[in-house]
């Protein structure tokens, strides 16, 4: 293998969990001719978060090295509902609610893709085609025996929650669907990686080459934890606002900060790697998270609101400017005025009065910008200012 393929294969392997099989792959790659590349997503829900976005960007990336794409949307696997990673029976979709996730599925992958070189596919084509004799005739080239392999389905019967009937064929139209699209190369999540065997089985039985298997790590969400999900609320959503991504990809941990680095990032690993260097040699991890906080955010709002973002989350978290969108709330009084320790409270500045006091004490109370020394400060009924306690907490607080 010459230097080129050489750096070929490390760039599809990179951050990749397993490959089955590695041999088949460098056949593959030797021929010289684009492959036919797939991963599948169901469009369950109606955005796509940055989790989702570790398939997309090996797809990216396969194309960068010349390959065929194909975005699959499972329109038809979306009315069964995937049962990988799950311990009780997933809710299938309605059709308008798929055909709706679907469109804005299309609207966001492009966002990394290039649109020229992808073919978007939905398994509704085919599928729907098979008809009833054809589905039966499907079913028939598993057992229940080899189904219950599935680490998943073995918990549930286990633990006697219940399976049901046609979730069995979700794997096998997953299979399916790898069979119609001729697929060289498979990418899918680490909790996929027995759906894509049951590709390359299908595959196999009808004549084709079988297709190679490459899995990505789920990516943590932003408690470093938990896979990233919306249902959990660790997630960075790709349509979120410039601002928003940009403080929430700042919230995670320094360690998990690497992980993301790979998984998400465009940047050569030897970049990357120079980054740990700098950080072990003292260089403040701040600094470096900003890099890949303005990187993820320009991919998908553009380099100016990026800059903007960045601009802003420094302002507010690092300078105590106070940020652009404090709504205004109204705090009540029983009298002319009240003490402003107890007004942080209602604003929900500090947790209780004496809090607020203490915090004045400390000088971490300012209004309208003016550092508040006087504990016993009344504030009066009728005014509206704006309010800070230390460099984060902000409201706008109208008394009456």
């Amino acid at each position: 293998m010459n230097g080129a393929d050489r750096d070929a294969l490390a760039l599809i392997l990179r951050g990749a969990e397993e490959i089955i099989q590695e041999d088949e792959l460098r056949a593959k790659l030797r021929r010289g001719t684009p492959l036919r590349i797939k991963a599948g997503f169901d469009p369950t829900a109606p955005d796509l978060h940055l989790g989702h976005t570790v398939l997309i960007n090996k797809l990216r990336q396969f194309q960068e090295l010349g390959h065929h794409v194909m975005f699959l949307i499972g329109d038809f696997t979306g009315l069964i509902g995937d049962p990988s990673g799950r311990n009780v029976m997933r809710r299938p979709l309605t059709p308008d609610e798929l055909e709706a996730n679907a469109q804005t599925y299309k609207n966001q992958v492009f966002r990394i893709l290039d649109p020229d070189r992808t073919e978007i596919c939905f398994n509704s084509v085919w599928c729907e085609k098979l008809g009833a004799a054809g589905i039966v005739r499907l079913a028939g080239r598993y057992t229940i025996a080899r189904m219950l392999e599935r680490d998943d389905f073995k918990t549930r019967f286990a633990g006697n929650h219940p399976i049901s009937i046609h979730e069995f064929l979700y794997p096998l139209v997953q299979g399916y669907d790898s069979v119609a699209m001729r697929a060289d190369v498979e990418l899918g999540g680490t909790d996929q990686k027995f759906n894509l065997l049951v590709g390359r089985d299908l595959q196999r039985e009808s004549g084709q080459e079988p297709q190679v298997v490459l899995t990505m790590p789920l990516l943590e969400g932003l408690d470093g934890v938990n896979k990233m999900s919306k249902s959990m609320g660790n997630y960075v959503g790709v349509t979120e606002p410039p601002k928003e991504m940009f403080g929430k990809l700042m919230s995670i941990s320094d360690a998990l900060m690497w992980r993301y680095f790979e998984l998400l990032s465009f940047q050569p690993m030897s970049h990357i790697q120079k980054y740990k260097h700098d950080v072990e040699a003292g260089a403040n991890p701040r600094d470096i998270k900003f890099k890949l906080a303005a990187e993820i955010t320009a991919r998908f709002h553009g380099d100016a609101a990026a800059a903007r973002a960045h601009k802003g989350f420094v302002a507010r978290f690092q300078e105590g400017a106070a940020p652009e969108d404090v709504e205004l709330q109204t705090v009540h009084c029983g009298s002319g005025s009240m003490p402003l320790a107890s007004l942080l409270k209602e604003a929900g500045l500090v947790t209780s009065a004496s809090e607020g006091m203490r915090m004045i004490e400390q000088g971490a109370v300012r209004i309208d910008g003016e550092r508040v020394a006087d504990h016993k400060l009344r504030v009066r009924a009728g005014t509206e200012q704006l309010y800070q306690v230390g460099k984060r907490r902000f409201a706008r607080v109208r008394i009456e």
